[in-house]
């Protein structure tokens, strides 16, 4: 077992997939020869070559397109957007076309592809690496989207992705990628898509959280308990779409409240469907509202104003406390 940052354990779980599937390949700007800007997939092109680790240009659509052509052929490409902020030129190919392929081919084709992303804020880059445009992908059917939040979730979980038979968009919080490391087994993990973790029982409250946002709100839990003795309930949700209700709603059926919390703005943000989720199958149970968490309703602002523009860990601590004095 070995204690590994986010990085590191998407690199091994890519490792780990290339070497156990020859149709397993990688493929985006800069991921080749240089192992990608965060070094997501280092040492690749070296083990695997350049058919399998291959450098593209700098072309969202084409690199899209490439990897769907691929899919349908018999491979399972997993191909990186260097940032979140520039995947919108793939939205054409990944709604028209690999979203809809299974349906429109009534199954007889399938499109077996990973789309990795760099997403979020709190590194103080410019507004197009700092998003968070998570719910865009989950409204699009026929794609799942994941947000690991740790580094054996990320493993685990871009393993499951890599072995679905339909596109997963896998969006990583670069806040967190060398934030902490976590102890990664040996022994082969394959994460189970749409399936919410619980990561904390407890009785008095829900808090759900995903990404890096969940490693603010484990601190500010932390703090909570510590000062006030509360018994929280943590979820880390994992997969956006599909929705883990089952999970959501029991838990919220035992503990009466709610918080949610999340990077993206707080309108329109997955936020809102865990409230619907809620209202739909534990709204009797409700001891007080749902509280959401967000980033405002704003572009995103440079640099050290990003401390101000995301959910901070005070914010946090008063929406919980302010649900529990309801």
């Amino acid at each position: 077992m070995a204690k590994l940052n986010m990085i590191q354990a998407i690199n091994r779980a890519l490792h780990e997939e290339m070497a156990k599937d020859d149709s397993v390949l990688v493929m985006g700007q800069d991921v080749g020869v240089n192992g990608g800007v965060f070094r997501a997939t280092d040492g690749l092109y070296k083990e695997y070559g350049e058919d399998r680790s291959i450098d593209t240009p700098l072309a969202e659509s084409a690199i899209m397109g490439t990897a769907i052509g691929m899919a349908i052929g018999g491979l399972k490409p997993v191909a990186e957007i260097q940032f979140s902020g520039f995947a919108y030129l793939i939205m054409g190919q990944l709604e028209a076309n690999a979203a809809r392929m299974r349906t429109r081919s009534r199954g007889a084709l399938t499109v077996p592809l990973v789309v990795r992303m760099p997403y979020g804020g709190g590194i103080r880059a410019l507004e197009h690496h700092s998003e968070s445009k998570e719910t865009y992908f989950a409204h699009t059917q026929g794609v799942k989207t994941v947000i690991p939040s740790s580094p054996r979730a990320a493993r685990s979980l871009l393993i499951g992705a890599i072995r679905d038979p339909d596109p997963v968009i896998f969006m990583e919080p670069k806040f967190i990628y060398r934030a902490f490391r976590e102890d990664v087994p040996d022994e082969e993990e394959v994460g189970e898509l749409g399936k919410a973790r619980i990561l904390q029982e407890g009785n008095d409250i829900t808090v759900i959280s995903w990404g890096a946002m969940l490693y603010r709100t484990r601190k500010a839990i932390e703090t909570l308990k510590e000062e006030k003795g509360y018994s929280i309930e943590l979820i880390d949700l994992q997969t956006i779409a599909p929705m883990d209700a089952t999970t959501i709603a029991e838990s919220v059926k035992k503990t009466g409240r709610c918080v949610v919390i999340q990077e993206a703005q707080k309108t329109l943000g997955p936020a809102s469907e865990i409230i619907a989720i809620i209202n739909d199958k534990a709204l009797m149970y409700l001891e007080a509202p749902v509280k959401r968490i967000g980033m405002y309703d704003l572009v995103m602002p440079y640099f050290h104003r990003e401390n101000w523009y995301i959910p901070s860990d005070g914010r946090i601590r008063r929406a919980i406390e302010e649900t529990l004095d309801f």
